[in-house]
């Protein structure tokens, strides 16, 4: 399984609701950077995301968004081909 990344704070209803599809769909351990312990970490994300907005979620070397994003991916059936190493499919 593919390594998630998730920039967060710790009061984001959406960090907590992307952690929890993640979860269920299997993944054990997310790298969790709390940018709001860390602010440096904030102008990192931003500066690689493009985005102001928490989570911002990576699974591999793919940035895959926010929470919305995610879910969309997982709709449209994308997210557990990525979690697995086969992001063509995603």
């Amino acid at each position: 399984m593919q390594p998630v990344k998730m920039y967060t704070t710790l009061v984001c209803p959406y960090c907590q609701r992307a952690k929890m599809l993640l979860k269920q769909r299997g993944v054990g351990e997310i790298d969790e950077i709390r940018v709001d312990l860390h602010p440096a970490e904030r102008d990192k994300m931003i500066e690689i995301t493009g985005r102001r907005t928490v989570p911002q979620i990576f699974i591999g070397d793919t940035h895959v968004g926010g929470c919305d994003d995610l879910i969309a991916l997982d709709q449209r059936g994308g997210l557990m081909p990525l979690l697995n190493g086969n992001a063509a499919s995603a």
